[in-house]
This record gives structure tokens, sequence and C-alpha cells, in this order.
């Protein structure tokens, strides 16, 4: 039987947790994929800090979907170091958590890339190589990487996702798919990316997007077919998480804002998605 879970990426709420969590489950919503508490990126909280948050969210009845970490929104011609250090703090974040699942991405091109008129191609095999470091830690330490496309990334577009999926090839890395991310990117994500990636998906982030003025919208408002999604997903038996990240009144490079109303308009405009689908699924 497929059942989707809810869950939503708090910070789009407010920045602090508690409120967060009070617009979650004012909206049935009962996981959190953590990105940010009380201004700070999950990367960036202490032991203390988790510790803090863990306690909140077990007090309140919460569990958390996966971490949501900017691991790889950063030039590929920085140290390997810097992510590897990243890295580390994302499955300390994730232990702490109790979830095994951490978003990453597979890097920018540095800013002098297009003056010296070098293309993806010139650094593949260096995004190839550090991702497949990424999942030799994440393996040893249980946890399961989700790459998740993006715009200017290498992973963009669904032909450069699927070939670091078939270059790394480790069952530490699955793939995150957000339709939304993809319609900016112009690709029509159940035409174009769905075919590509829908085997190796494992998580899918819930926000939808318009071709015409590159607008993000609530589910089943945009281009990015989020009914043919769900109903692809459940016709799978797809039993994972359905996370908001709706961006409804910023979209940012590093994350985004809806605030307590645009969460619930998000959140309804899933739920009414889901009640149409033409094959039942539990919603959890």
């Amino acid at each position: 039987m497929t059942h989707f879970i809810l869950s939503a990426f708090g910070d789009e709420i407010d920045e602090d947790l508690a409120t967060q969590l009070n617009v979650l489950e004012a909206n049935h919503i009962h996981h959190l994929e953590l990105r940010a508490a009380w201004g700070l990126n999950v990367l960036d909280l202490d032991a203390a800090q988790l510790a803090r948050a863990k306690e909140i969210l077990d007090t309140r009845g919460f569990k958390v979907s996966a971490i949501g970490s900017p691991i790889g929104k950063s030039p590929i011609d920085l140290p390997r170091e810097y992510e590897l250090e990243r890295l580390q703090r994302a499955i300390r974040a994730a232990h702490a958590m109790d979830t095994t699942l951490v978003r990453v991405f597979s890097f920018y091109k540095p800013e002098k890339a297009n003056s010296l008129g070098r293309s993806w191609d010139y650094y593949r095999e260096e995004i190839m190589e550090r991702i497949g470091e990424w999942t030799v830690q994440a393996a040893r330490a249980g946890i399961t990487l989700l790459h998740e496309n993006e715009s200017d990334i290498y992973g963009d577009v669904p032909e450069r996702c699927l070939d670091i999926h078939r270059v790394v090839n480790s069952a530490a890395l699955r793939n995150a798919f957000d339709p939304a991310n993809y319609v900016l990117c112009g690709v029509k994500p159940m035409v174009d990316a769905w075919p590509l990636l829908g085997d190796l998906t494992v998580h899918v982030h819930v926000k939808d997007a318009r071709f015409a003025d590159q607008s993000v919208r609530p589910a089943g408002e945009g281009d990015g077919d989020v009914p043919g999604l769900l109903t692809a997903l459940a016709e799978r038996g797809y039993q994972g998480f359905l996370t908001l990240e709706p961006h409804l009144k910023f979209a940012g490079q590093y994350g985004g804002l809806s605030g307590p109303d645009g969460m619930q308009v998000a959140a309804n405009a899933l739920r009414k998605v889901i009640a149409q689908l033409p094959v039942k699924v539990t919603v959890l």
C-alpha cells in the first residue's frame, strides 16, 4: 500500500523552531526537514543546540525527514576538505536527529569558468570524484545522500543527474526529485526527468513553477505536473516523504520563505492534489 509522509522545510515559516512546529502541527504535518533553526543553518548548530532541537521535537511528537544541508552548493574549485568537513557536520546532525537522509548538491562552476570558456565537461571528473568521496563517508556512517536537482549546479538537468548516479554508482547516493526546480531549468519533469530518474528517486520536494514567468507556485498550479508525479509514485508503491518547500514569498540560492500563511496554502494545495489522484494512497 502506497503511503505519502508529509514533511516540510520549517525554516520557510519562521526562524524559531517552536513556531515552525506550531504551524506544521496546525496543518497536520509531523515531520520536519531540518535546514535551519533559530536563524542558524543546520550545519552550524553545535552539539548542545542539536540536543535542544531533538528534545523539542521529541516533546512535540515530531520526527526529522532529512537533513536539508547545503553541501555541494559551493564552487568546485574550493579545496575538497571544505565540503568533507561540512559533510561530517551533516552526519553528526543526522545522527542527532535520528534520520539517515542528508540532502546534497553537485557544485557550481567557479566564477572564472565562463570567461575561460570552460564547460561542465572540464569539471566533470573532479565533481564525480568528490561526490564519490562523500558516499564513502556516508556509507560508513549509515547515511544515504540525496542529490537534489537545482539551477546552476552540475546536476541541474536530468541527463547530468543521471550521469552522477551512474558514475558514482553507490547505494549511499539516491535521488531527490524537485519538479519545480526542473521547470525553472526549462525541463518538463515528467517527460524529460522522471523516465531517467524515477528508479533512483527515494525522496520528493514539493513545489510547483511556471515556464512562462518562472514563478514558484503551490502544487498543481504550475507546469511541474505534480499530479503526474504523485500518480507515478503511487503506482510504484512509494512509501516515502513529500516535503513541502513552497518558496511562495521568496526563493533564494540557499533557501526560501513562505511564512505561516504560505505554508498553509502549500499544504492545502498538496492535499487537494492527493485527494484527486486516480489511485488511492494513505497520507501520514
